[in-house]
């Protein structure tokens, strides 16, 4: 079924209404290959009437069919290692130091924001297994995120076939974070017990009352327009503790973000940290 200028006007603003994602004329292609089994399958004459059905919003099916379809879900373990040296060497080493200065010196939570099927929020609990040997009595706990029930369904099972492991998964972290289950491999408890699975929309509100320590939001605003990128980290700096630590994907800058966040060099790899007025609770704080 070939596709009519009509028809990618109608996709991509849908596309735009729903997710963010900002396509054009020159991604036909991908909503061919991506939405052509969901036209035939909903008997849609066109891309059209499929984009008329799911604004109907009756069948909410249908919807997040169109949804884990549009969206990239291309990820791997441990994806950008410089990232991940400048978060195990640099920034959580430094929040442990600052939290143990706190009521509660083994508290850290993390935002794992369209973690797509589960590699990075399983990245980043394996990490710290490794840097904090008695993790088991910390209260650690990552919250993540994505847009795709699908791929929350994926990430909430645990379970990787072989190919997806061998993507960035070393042999000693295989040995020790993960046990065969048919032919892949299932994410042991102790990793698994760290994370919880939710679906959200970054494009609505976020509704957070605790604050997160750090925050992990990549290779996912590059496909807003310029308005909603500004301001969905505007919202995301809302999320975070004064001393936070944001991590973005390894080509993205926050420079015209405003003068929420300001950058940090390490590993050669980018964070940034939030500039919030509000000091850490009194609370919080020991004598």
């Amino acid at each position: 079924m070939s596709l009519t200028i009509g028809d990618i006007d109608a996709v991509c603003n849908l596309v735009n209404d729903l997710c963010g994602i900002c396509l054009d004329s020159s991604k036909s292609y991908l909503i061919e290959s991506r939405l052509g089994q969901i036209v035939e399958k909903h008997g849609c004459k066109d891309y059209a009437e499929l984009v008329k059905k799911v604004r109907l919003g009756v069948d909410s099916q249908l919807t997040n069919q169109f949804v884990d379809a549009i969206t990239t879900n291309e990820t791997l373990f441990f994806r950008d290692k410089y990232l991940f040296e400048a978060f195990q060497y640099k920034a959580l080493p430094e929040l442990i130091d600052a939290r143990g200065k706190t009521a509660f010196p083994t508290r850290v939570r993390i935002w794992s924001a369209a973690c797509s099927t589960g590699q990075e929020p399983y990245s980043l609990a394996m990490t710290i297994a490794e840097m904090i040997p008695d993790v088991h009595r910390w209260d650690i706990q990552i919250t993540a995120t994505d847009i795709s029930d699908a791929a929350i369904s994926k990430a909430s099972r645990g379970v990787y076939a072989k190919h997806e492991i061998e993507r960035g998964v070393s042999q000693e972290r295989l040995k020790r974070f993960f046990y065969p289950e048919g032919d892949g491999w299932r994410i042991r408890d102790e990793i698994r017990g760290m994370v919880s699975f939710n679906r959200k929309n970054l494009l609505e509100p976020l509704g957070q009352t605790a604050r997160y320590d750090m925050v992990f939001c990549r290779n996912v605003a590059i496909y807003f327009t310029r308005e909603v990128r500004q301001d969905l980290f505007r919202r995301i700096a809302q999320t975070m503790v004064s001393d936070g630590y944001l991590f973005v994907g390894a080509q993205e800058f926050l420079a015209d973000v405003g003068p929420n966040f300001t950058p940090h060099q390490h590993c050669r790899s980018s964070f940034y940290r939030p500039n919030l007025t509000a000091p850490v609770p009194h609370a919080l704080v020991r004598s």
